[in-house]
This record gives C-alpha cells, structure tokens and sequence, in this order.
C-alpha cells in the first residue's frame, strides 16, 4: 500500500507523493514540531474520557518516541501489555527509555521496529491507539486497523480537527469526517472526548469507537 493521493490539500498547494517509508519515517515529526508546548497531563486529559478499563492488550500505532504511549499507560494500569509500533529504531528506544524511566521498568511493553500498514505479528488486541498517524494514510489502512482488534475492541484516535492539511500533515480528519469514515470501516460512530488547541492547524480532537461484532 502506498500513502500518495491525488488532488490538493489546500488552495494552490499540491498534495505531496509520499511513499509508506517516508510517511511513517516522519510521523514522529508531529511529537517534535507541534506539541513541546503541551506535558504529560494534556496527553493524558485528551485519554481520560474514553474511561479505559484496566489492562488489556493495546498497540500503539506510530508511536513515535512516546508520548502517547505514556498517557495510556498512566491510563491502563501497569497489568495492561502495550505494543509501540513504529519503523524508526532511534524513537522507539527513546520510547524505552521514558517509560522505563516513569513507570520503573518495561514490563508488559513491547517494542516492534514494524510498518503498521503491513503484517502484523499480534495478539487480538483490546485496544489500538493512532495519535497523528492516520492522517498518513486515511481510509485504506484502517482495514488493516481493525483486523487487529477483537469484537468489541476500542480504536482511539487523536487528529487535526481539520480536513485539509499541509506537506507535513497531508490528510487531517476533522470529527465529522471521522465518523463517516468509521463506520464505513465496520467501527461504531466515534465519540468525542476532548479537544486542545492547536497553532498549528486550529485544534485537534481525541475520539473513541468500537469493532462492530
């Protein structure tokens, strides 16, 4: 599968052609450039309404150097298994080391060097967060996505709230696209949980939804 669309992602501006490798190698770019004015608590916050149940099985998908990762943790409880899912090498061991740092070791995380858009050496999940990963790929990967999942299990997504982008972020999904998209997918309409402010493109939302039986 490849990330490139057609068409434009605002007035003038063509859509960059971006293969998988390149797409996912800059995911981690949003963790960098757009959220050093946010802490741990504000990742968390945007979490904390979907009500998480202890433990679990989850996967983070594009889980950059962690930050995501973090708040679900401090969210699911040190019983939950997370698999942090990213192609770069040098971000997922920087994961690492953050988590064993906050929560005094690593168990029950696993770090996978693995292209989310392709197989997949994973147990049914309970859960699979993407917190600015999706808007790499849009619709075609979330087949993919919840193929993943057990009946029943939980997608939560953190995206622009925005439906077009820019050559950093080239397919934001505003809320009400979101849930159109969702439910097509075979996922229950997305509920929103919360939203930040966002300099970059207006604001981002967090939204929950479930693998339809």
């Amino acid at each position: 599968m490849t990330s490139s669309r057609g068409g434009s992602i605002g007035a003038g501006v063509a859509s960059p052609v971006l293969t998988k490798s390149t797409a996912q190698s800059i995911i981690h770019m949003n963790y960098d450039t757009i959220y050093p004015i946010m802490n741990h608590s504000d990742y968390v916050n945007l979490l904390r309404p979907a009500s998480l149940s202890p433990g679990g099985s989850w996967a983070d998908l594009g889980a950059g150097a962690g930050a995501f990762t973090f708040a679900l943790r401090e969210l699911v409880g040190e019983t939950a298994v997370i698999h942090a899912i990213d192609r770069d090498r040098g971000r997922l061991a920087e994961l690492g080391r953050g988590y064993a740092s906050r929560f005094g070791g690593v168990a029950h995380l696993h770090l996978s060097v693995a292209d989310f858009t392709g197989v997949l050496d994973l147990p049914p999940l309970d859960g699979i967060l993407m917190a600015n990963s999706l808007h790499f790929f849009k619709e075609p990967v979330l087949q993919q996505v919840i193929s993943l999942l057990k009946p029943g299990g939980g997608l939560l997504l953190v995206e622009y709230n925005v439906d077009s982008g820019n050559p950093w972020v080239p397919h934001p999904i505003s809320i009400s696209t979101w849930r159109r998209l969702a439910v097509r997918a075979g996922f229950s309409e997305p509920r929103l949980l919360a939203t930040a402010p966002s300099s970059f493109l207006r604001e981002f939302y967090s939204a929950t939804c479930t693998k339809m039986a």
